[in-house]
């Protein structure tokens, strides 16, 4: 019996297919083997094509069913993480009406604002939990203000995971998990929230009907099962956004654990036992995978834009892609503490909550081109990345929410050793590294949710871990000097 995970990330998508009696991941892939396409069509624009989406979803899953040999028969159960605040429109007929909106893009900030002083910050903070800011909803109402013929069009509006779930089932449908980080949830009346809705002028026939997280929504459409070579029994159970869904893959299910992600963008991800919010909404918190109305889960979720993307467009445009990942590490490493007063802020990669939603961009800074190497410059880069952790998460200290122990998967920016050295330094944190990922995590979450596993403890059960790093005392001072240094850059 097999659990299989899809990832539905920017970049690309990811299976992984799980042995659902001994938890162990059998066989996984991705796809492309390139990052995905992300149109730019105006500066702070960012869209994709759904249709991509589920092409490399089609492509990752044959290839995990070509590594495990395995009958199709056998796998029970799909979950589904993916990329969060997207937003994807379709008509009666199921087709997508434009390009997806996807997460970075900040078109929306101004709708968010205009809806942010209809409402009020007293609303917004004590029923959202959050400004509307640039999240699903402002760009619903971006849609309906500049492109109405669209907007008219629409039957849904949903998020990426609940596409990808009308895909597999044929049925529309979405979470309440879902619906709070697009900001329509009211967590003080427990529902969705028709004042903003009226407020934005959307007519509430636009949301699809909310189901649990974790359930059975529905079987595979025939259609769908031929085109992935799997059983029309096979069951769609659960779907969250890559955050709460990465938190769940490492066990962060209650209070005072914190889970942190570095790919093209960077998460610090904690989990409260009540409703929070910090009062500028630059750290944003929304439906823990587990929250029910009786079992208050909040997850607080820190955002940084510009964390891999920095990493990649070092390698991509800087070095024209002549060095590995693993060269540029190795590299870095040779520069010292401070890359020899080189400072990098990675914010270039659209508006930055965390920053009140202004677009300060990127910036390389003191930089000497009589002593400065390339060395100085990946160094500087992956501090600066670091660096931007450390500064939201002292706006979480102020939250209540002190993170002194972070999880994290072995990848992306965690294989860096300097990149995770230096986070847990300057912040002061002990990192732990665990050998799983978002995409077998969703499949363990549909084996709770299809019955198979009486709790989410169970499903989670025996998690690998690779290897702790501890703050190295002796460099406090220094890194301090260096952390100082970078936030008077912007």
């Amino acid at each position: 019996m097999y659990l299989l995970g899809f990832d539905i990330g920017s970049s690309s998508v990811k299976a992984s297919l799980v042995d659902a009696l001994t938890r162990k991941t059998v066989a996984s892939s991705f796809s492309p083997k390139t990052e995905m396409k992300i149109t730019a069509r105006k500066p702070g624009w960012a869209e994709q094509d759904p249709e991509m989406w589920w092409e490399n979803l089609k492509a990752a899953n044959k290839d995990v069913l070509n590594k495990s040999g395995i009958c199709a028969k056998d796998i029970v159960a799909i979950g589904i993480s993916y990329q969060m605040h997207g937003l994807v429109l379709v008509d009666d007929k199921h087709d997508v009406i434009r390009p997806a909106i996807i997460w970075c893009d900040s078109r929306a900030v101004d709708n968010g604002e205009t809806a942010r002083r209809k409402l009020g910050d007293t609303f917004c903070l004590n029923h959202l939990l959050n400004f509307p800011g640039n999240f699903t909803a402002a760009k619903l109402l971006w849609v309906k203000e500049n492109e109405p013929e669209a907007y008219e069009r629409a039957l849904y509006a949903v998020l990426p995971g609940d596409y990808i779930a009308m895909r597999l089932t044929g049925r529309i449908s979405t979470t309440v998990s879902g619906l709070s980080e697009g900001t329509f949830w009211d967590f003080k009346r427990q529902r969705l929230s028709t004042e903003l809705l009226d407020c934005l002028g959307i007519d509430k026939k636009i949301i699809p009907p909310v189901y649990p997280t974790f359930c059975n929504v529905a079987t595979l459409d025939p259609a769908a099962a031929k085109k992935l070579g799997l059983s029309e029994e096979t069951k769609v159970c659960y779907r969250a956004g890559d955050q709460p869904n990465n938190a769940m893959s490492l066990g962060v299910l209650n209070p005072g654990e914190a889970a942190t992600t570095a790919g093209t963008s960077g998460v610090v991800y904690g989990v409260l036992d009540r409703p929070a919010y910090d009062r500028d909404s630059r750290v944003n918190t929304f439906a823990h995978v587990n929250y029910t109305e009786d079992n208050t889960r909040i997850g607080a979720l820190l955002c940084i834009n510009g964390t891999g993307s920095l990493n990649s467009w070092i390698r991509n445009q800087i070095l024209l892609k002549k060095m590995s990942y693993e060269k540029m590490n190795e590299e870095a490493s040779k520069s010292p503490v401070g890359a020899n007063g080189l400072s990098v802020v990675p914010f270039g990669n659209g508006v930055e909550r965390m920053l009140c939603n202004k677009e300060t961009g990127g910036s390389i800074n003191n930089i000497n081109f009589n002593i400065h190497s390339i060395r100085d410059v990946i160094r500087a880069s992956q501090e600066g990345i670091a660096f931007s952790f450390c500064y939201g998460m002292d706006i979480m200290k102020s939250m209540g929410m002190d993170v002194s122990l972070i999880r994290a998967c072995n990848s992306n920016m965690f294989l860096s050793a300097l990149f995770r050295q230096t986070l847990a330094n300057v912040s002061g944190a002990t990192i732990e590294l665990f050998d799983t990922d978002s995409a077998a995590g969703a499949a363990k979450g549909a084996g709770f949710g299809a019955g198979i596993y009486a709790s989410l403890n169970e499903a989670f059960d025996g998690l690998t871990k690779i290897t702790s790093i501890e703050p190295e005392t002796n460099l406090k001072d220094e890194y301090e000097d260096a952390y100082n240094r970078w936030k008077e850059k912007f």
